[in-house]
This record gives structure tokens, sequence and C-alpha cells, in this order.
């Protein structure tokens, strides 16, 4: 049984992902009050940028600032608080009607945690959280203008969380590190993985296609590729003939201007939001498919999901990323790709210089290794063992 907000804000909707809801699956819905609304009577498009993750390194206007203030210290663990109450008032009662005996509560946002946990005190039922991302190590917090008690605040809820659920997961092994050493709980790592559904068979681009699929924020800018890329478009004709760079998703305004100031904005192409199967579709046929991660400590225990589908398209992936990532560990594991740290220019313009060499011999292929523990079918039953045990 899945228990999910009617009336959500979303900056993005891919409605593609409803027909892979299953039919006997019985779907709760209640409706949830959120600021975003009135925030965007002040400022839509900031308003619309912040909740997809936009945030500018660059000078703040007035409406910025004072949305990440209100949004950080007003709106404690975030703005889906006032949800809470009404849905732990409902789900108690139907939690008894249904001898239902095991909760998962899977967030960002943590305010689905809070929810778990109430109830966990309420009805003494079994609680697993699940957590897709840190809580107070994500990357964004410090740009939330967090005042000293609202971060004393946040770290007393997540220390409560995690001392209150039964089980723990998270999705990296510096996650489950960092949880480890802030509860005796027990903390399990499940990745994010791939669905082996089928696509039609593409084929590969005629062109040197390097694409990045997903939000491009703002510091996952690697200077360092894009003035190797500029480098070999200088150095080569052939390959700045051959060169496009495709990028689907939103795109920070810095990122573009890094791309225009490296002359890479004319083999550019931006195609925006795609439906999944269609991102899917890009990702094989592309050449070399882009995987950037923000250069932070915080973010060493990032592993995107779309890593996952990557090594299932089965095309090699540069990835650049903070010194110790977790996405370098499972690149090396499985062969699919190669992973950089941001300062490594030369490493880089040499890798890409290699792959269009093997591009051109028609010989650009990976084959990635041992990658089924990574489909959805067996994180799943990794979650029903989990699950299991906690029956016991």
């Amino acid at each position: 049984m899945v228990y999910a907000p009617e009336n959500p804000h979303y900056p993005i909707v891919d409605k593609s992902f409803e027909k892979e809801v299953p039919k006997d699956i019985t779907v709760l819905k209640r409706p949830i009050f959120e600021p975003y609304a009135l925030a965007s009577l002040f400022s839509g498009k900031k308003t619309k940028q912040i909740s997809s993750g936009l945030i500018s390194e660059q000078k703040q206007s007035f409406a910025e600032r004072a949305l990440l203030w209100i949004r950080g210290n007003f709106f404690i663990p975030d703005a889906r608080k006032f949800w809470v109450k009404p849905s732990v008032r409902y789900l108690s009662g139907y939690l008894r009607r249904e001898n239902i005996d095991t909760v998962i509560t899977t967030g960002p946002p943590h305010s689905v945690h809070l929810i778990g946990m109430k109830l966990k005190e309420r009805t003494g039922i079994r609680w697993i959280a699940d957590f897709r991302d840190p809580w107070t190590n994500i990357s964004y917090h410090e740009k939330l203008k967090l005042s000293r008690l609202s971060q004393k605040k946040h770290r007393k809820l997540e220390q409560k969380v995690l001392n209150t659920a039964d089980r723990l997961i998270v999705t990296s092994y510096i996650t489950a590190e960092e949880f480890r050493a802030k509860t005796s709980k027990l903390v399990e790592v499940i990745t994010n993985g791939y669905d082996p559904m089928f696509v039609e068979k593409t084929e590969p681009d005629e062109t040197f296609t390097i694409a990045h699929i997903g939000s491009l924020l703002t510091e996952r800018n690697p200077e360092a590729l894009w003035e190797a890329l500029a480098e070999l478009v200088r150095e080569h004709k052939d390959f700045a003939d051959s060169l496009i760079l495709k990028f689907a998703g939103t795109v920070s305004g810095e990122v573009l201007q890094s791309l225009e100031k490296h002359g890479l904005d004319k083999y550019m192409k931006l195609l925006g939001y795609l439906p999944h199967e269609e991102a899917l579709k890009l990702q094989r046929s592309s050449r070399i498919l882009l995987l950037l991660e923000m250069d932070k400590p915080e973010t060493r225990g990032i592993i995107p999901g779309k890593l996952f589908e990557y090594m299932a398209a089965k095309r090699p992936v540069i990835a650049i990323g903070p010194e110790g990532w977790d996405v370098a560990k499972i690149i090396a594991e499985t062969g699919c790709g190669t992973t950089f740290t941001y300062p490594e220019k030369e490493a880089i313009k040499n890798k890409l210089y290699q792959s269009y060499e093997r591009y051109l011999w028609n010989k650009l292929k990976v084959s990635p290794t041992g990658i089924q523990k990574y489909s959805r079918k067996s994180l799943a039953g990794k979650l029903a063992a989990i699950i299991k045990e906690e029956e016991k």
C-alpha cells in the first residue's frame, strides 16, 4: 500500500511513470498544504528555481535571499511539514483497521520520516526509514541561510529519527558510515538501480555525441571538462566536426555561461526535460555519458540513480566528482567507465581523445560486469529480506 500527497507541488512531473504502477497496488492520497503556492505569488520564477534545486551562486536578488531564508528557517525540516499532523491522524486509524505491521518512509522530504516516527510513537508499528539522500549533510543545507537555532533543530530531528526507527536504509556507503557514527541502529545500503524494462533497439549516433541526462546545477560545472573539450576542438578539426553536446534536463545559467565562454555553445543541444523512455533512448544513442557531481566532501556519498541506467545502456561513462566519491568505487567495480576529480584536466582531455579515436574505429563500447545486483528486482529482494527480518 502506498500513501502519497493528493495535490503536491513539483517543478517537473513525468506522467509516463504512472503506467509502471501495478494495477493491484492500493494507493492512498490525502491533501497536502505547501507554501510554494503562496511564495509564487511574490516571485513565481524564483520559487520554481529554488524548488527544483537551482540556487544561484552569483549575486542573489532580494526576493531570492528572502525566499531562501524563509524556506530554511520557517519550514523545518522542509516545506512539506504541514502534511505531518493530518497524515498521522489519518494513518493511525488506517493501520489498525488494515492490520498493517510495517511502515517504510522514504525521503527527502524528511517530513515523511516525521510521519513514520510519530506513527511509531503512537501505535508501536515497525518502522523502516529509507533515506534516498542525507539530511543535515546534504550539500544545499549551507545555502538555506539557516540560523544556529534552525541548524540545531535539524540535527535534533535527524538524531531522533535515526534513534527511533527500527531499521535505517541509505543509498550510499559513505552515508551509511555517517549514520553509524550517529546511532546504534542497523543501517543497510540499498542503492538506486535500473529497470531492465524493454527499450527498443537504438542505434548509436553517427556524431561523437556526449550527453548529460538530468539537472545540471550551478555547482556541477566542471570547468576542466569544458576547457579540455575546447582545446580538442581547436587542435583537431575532425573532432570539432563530429562533436555534439546534448543536455536533457534543467541547465543552470552559470553552466551555460561557462559553455559559451569556452566556445562550446555552437556544439550544444538543449533538449529540456525528456520523458523517461526518451531519456533511456538518448542514453543508448549517445557515444559518451556524463555523470557530474559537486566537488564537495558532503557529496562523496551521492550516487545518482542515472549511474545505474547508464550502466544498463552500455555506453562509456565519464564521471567527474569529489575525491573519495562512492561512484568511483562502483564504476571501477563494474568497468562501465572512468572517474575523474575536478582538477584533472589533462587526464580528462586524454580520455576524451582516446574515446574519440575508438569511436572512429567503431570500438567505443563497454561491457559492464556484475550489474545484475543493481537491477530493481534484485534491490527489491534485498528490501523484502530486511522487512522479513524485522517481522521476526
